[in-house]
């Protein structure tokens, strides 16, 4: 007689099918009953396990899974359908934002649950080795337009866009205008990282907003140490951007710590942003095409798209509950292509009068 029960020997075993293979052998050599005190078990066990064994052979071993047949807590049908095509049509868009737009009725885990069981990609984005501070309430605390951040963004990085960008002559640089407080983002485009660039960025953005009363007076503009932003390094003067900055009275341009990119984050985030929702998914069809679609989609991330580290809230929303009298037409400024533009500031300065000679 085996010492230990059946159910003992079943708990540790890994060899399952085996054991009962021989319970049920000798049951057909020495009966059930003698089987069942040998193996110290029910004859009911015995007679389950022989019959499993004469209907399905040797597989019929197999234990069978113990999961409830019907749970009454389990996700409706529609609801499954609902955020399997959201998760397809968003694409880079994660779980929680989908939830709060289009009001899902399912936790952010069951959502990505459901996505996972239906074999849909998943972006893992990368874990954070050091805990940052919670800047938040600092954020909040400034008022609309007192601190702002401008960065480039190389564009020639992302094989999604990089065949499109050879074929349609597309921009190979990005510029990018991040209001802190709420969010607001303006765009433009050039072919190479400039001072001449950044500096007419600059100014296309301040004129846009001294034309809708946005004082910029008390004001922080803040770059990092790129030549496109201070000129050469060996410069004992300012450049020509911080001379445009500093050009409304009270407003400074102000650098980062030379390598302390995190100082950058905000518009480091746009950066990641744009690239996931729009430069990895848009194609693009001739160079009209591919403004009409950057500015479609400023237009959606200042007025539409909700930010889950500003309270669920658009730009526009945190903008409002700032300044109740700002205009939208503020949100709305196209992006630029700084190639046109400097053009155009080229051709008026080369253009003479009947008196006057022009630049040669």
């Amino acid at each position: 007689m085996c010492p230990y029960k059946y159910y003992q020997i079943m708990r540790i075993s890994k060899e399952k099918k085996q054991i009962r293979y021989k319970m049920v052998i000798y049951a057909q050599e020495h009966g059930n009953k003698p089987t069942a005190r040998m193996y110290r078990t029910s004859v009911k066990t015995v007679r389950k396990w022989r019959k499993r064994l004469k209907e399905k052979g040797y597989e019929g071993l197999e234990e069978l899974s113990r999961k409830p047949h019907y749970s009454p807590k389990k996700t409706d049908e529609r609801t499954r359908e609902k955020i399997i095509y959201l998760r397809k049509k968003y694409k880079r868009i994660g779980s929680k934002h989908i939830q709060v737009k289009h009001d899902v009725g399912v936790s952010v885990k069951t959502m990505n649950k459901i996505c996972k069981e239906a074999n849909l990609p998943s972006r893992k984005r990368r874990k954070k080795h050091v805990t940052k501070n919670n800047l938040r309430n600092v954020k909040k605390a400034y008022k609309l337009f007192e601190f702002n951040m401008e960065d480039t963004k190389e564009l020639y990085d992302i094989p999604e866009y990089w065949i499109q960008m050879k074929k349609m002559n597309l921009p190979t640089i990005q510029y990018t205008f991040r209001e802190v407080s709420a969010g607001i983002m303006f765009l433009g485009y050039a072919d190479e990282k400039s001072l001449t660039y950044s500096t007419l960025f600059a100014e296309y953005i301040q004129n846009h907003l001294e034309n809708h009363n946005i004082s910029l007076s008390n004001s922080v503009r803040q770059t990092d140490n790129g030549s496109e932003y201070i000129g050469s390094i060996k410069a004992t003067n300012a450049s020509k951007y911080t001379k445009t900055i500093e050009s409304i009275k009270g407003q400074i341009h102000q650098t980062i710590i030379p390598g302390c990119h995190r100082m950058q984050s905000d518009v480091e985030t746009v950066h990641d942003i744009i690239e996931r929702e729009f430069f990895e998914v848009e194609k693009f069809y001739s160079y009209e095409n591919f403004f009409d679609k950057v500015y479609t989609y400023q237009l959606f991330f200042n007025l539409e798209r909700i930010n889950t580290y500003k309270e669920n809230k658009s730009p526009y929303t945190l903008a409002k509950e700032k300044n109740p009298s700002i205009k939208k037409e503020v949100f709305m400024l196209p992006p630029i292509d700084l190639r046109f533009s400097l053009q155009k500031h080229i051709a008026f300065l080369l253009k003479g009068g009947y008196d006057v000679y022009s630049t040669p």
